[in-house]
């Protein structure tokens, strides 16, 4: 699963350059939760297609698609940053990530560990063409473009080295179309150089001012940024909850009645009442579990008090439904398919779904999470995503694309009563603000209070103004 540096594919930020609207190099910070805000078509929804592009190119060794559902953001022409003058365009974007490193044994904490990709076009569509790691000062490099597939670049304290494999760089190629050559495999290439010494195959040259390549070097390498698997480089997928998970902003309509069908993740979340039914009737345990949250949920948000998977036959195969009923004072009301209840229901039980499932993914994307709901229920969501957060502290992400005053407000007051122990540094709210054909990326903290620090003048300035004018009426 790629370098041991990059730990469990949680990141901490990500920074992009000539990237769709992003010109200079824009850098946001990770939380465990993350709200990005701002105008729309200001790049929220881009950055988070890019999380989950360079969580592909670095950890699953997979050429990105940016055209996979949610997201479509076209060819390489129409990703690469434009300002609209001639011959400004740069010949490719890139995009970056930095990750804490792991305490060592004896307690202390190196810097962070960071990787960079840069994309070039490729038939019309973006392509990895060079990929960067590093930490403390020591760093390796692969050449991933046409000419130079495989080609290594590495360096330490001491000195830069390149290497360039047999065959015309073709030594670590994949042999499918959509995936790149192993991290791995090029830190087993430099230790095969070491232990073996065949110039004849490939060799390992010193730039200028660099000592000679030896085994203590790729040793030190090794030690700081990466770890080699048993026998030869081998490409095991890694869990598919590690891979950052991406909901689209509307997600799928309610029905009267279900057919189980496979439950694959999907973006519309189509497959949650699948998984809901196949858990009442194979895991009653996980689903009772499941169930209560939902239903505790489901109540702070004035949505249902009771949701149950009613089957139409006795068998697995059989139709069944989603029901809900709300409470009036403790009495139960009407039954109802889900079907017939307001469409608020059927948009946020997907994610409501995603976020307590207990093998719910280390890093959610989430667009627009208040479709369809009314303030109180966007209100407690914005409880529940804090709630979420701050009962896991092993680095999950949840980064939501909000235009949803009631989630911010509602993720400030969860800090200031420090729901679940929510601290400040648990938030992270990223403002996307127009500078001509460019934007800036703003990082917002909140404070022990939950009051906004950082806030640039342009924030909430539209705001300000509506109330202005309300108040002269």
């Amino acid at each position: 699963m790629g370098v041991a540096l990059l730990g469990d594919g949680t990141m901490d930020s990500v920074a992009v350059s000539s990237y769709r609207c992003f010109g200079e190099e824009q850098a946001a910070r990770l939380a465990p939760v993350t709200l990005l805000v701002g105008e729309n078509s200001t790049g929220k929804s881009s950055l988070m297609a890019m999380i989950r592009a360079l969580w592909d190119a670095v950890y699953a060794d997979r050429v990105p698609d940016f055209k996979e559902e949610p997201y479509d953001l076209g060819s390489f022409d129409e990703i690469l940053h434009d300002t609209g003058g001639r011959g400004t365009r740069a010949p490719s974007f890139a995009a970056r990530f930095e990750v804490r490193a792991a305490a060592s044994r004896s307690g202390a904490r190196s810097e962070p560990c960071q990787a960079e990709v840069e994309f070039g076009p490729h038939q019309a569509a973006p392509t990895p063409v060079r990929r960067r790691v590093s930490r403390d000062g020591c760093w390796l490099e692969q050449d991933l473009s046409a000419a130079g597939f495989g080609g290594i670049r590495f360096g330490t304290p001491q000195g830069e080295w390149k290497s360039e494999a047999s065959g015309g760089g073709r030594a670590f190629a994949s042999n499918a179309a959509d995936t790149l050559p192993p991290l791995d495999s090029a830190l087993w290439h430099l230790r095969r150089i070491a232990d073996e010494d065949r110039p004849a195959v490939s060799r390992v040259e010193p730039l200028p001012g660099s000592p000679e390549f030896t085994a203590e070097i790729v040793e030190e390498i090794r030690q700081r940024i990466g770890h080699f698997p048993g026998g030869r480089p081998h490409r095991s997928r890694p869990y598919d909850r590690a891979r950052p998970f991406a909901s689209a902003p509307t997600r799928s309509r309610p029905r009267r009645t279900y057919d189980p069908a496979r439950a694959a993740p999907d973006a519309e979340g189509d497959y949650v009442p699948t998984h809901l039914a196949w858990l009442s009737l194979h895991e009653p345990d996980t689903w009772q579990n499941l169930q209560d949250r939902l239903e505790e949920f489901g109540s702070a948000a004035g949505l249902f008090d009771e949701i149950r998977v009613r089957r139409l036959g006795r068998t697995a195969s059989d139709p069944f439904q989603l029901q809900v009923r709300k409470f009036d004072n403790g009495r139960k009301g009407p039954i109802h398919s889900l079907a017939d209840m307001g469409y608020g229901v059927s948009q946020i039980l997907p994610l409501a779904a995603e976020l307590l499932r207990d093998d719910s993914p280390r890093t959610l994307l989430v667009q627009q999470p208040e479709v369809h709901l009314h303030p109180s229920a966007q209100a407690a969501l914005g409880a529940l995503l804090c709630e979420v957060a701050a009962g896991d502290r092993h680095g999950r992400r949840l980064i939501i694309e909000t235009h949803s005053d009631f989630i911010i407000d509602r993720v400030r007051m969860s800090v200031r009563d420090q729901v679940g122990g929510m601290r400040p540094e648990d938030v992270s709210i990223v403002y996307f603000e127009r500078d001509g054909h460019d934007v800036v990326i703003h990082n917002l903290r909140v404070d022990k209070k939950g009051s906004l620090l950082d806030a640039p003048p342009g924030y909430r300035q539209f705001f300000l103004e509506e109330l202005q004018r309300s108040i002269d009426l």
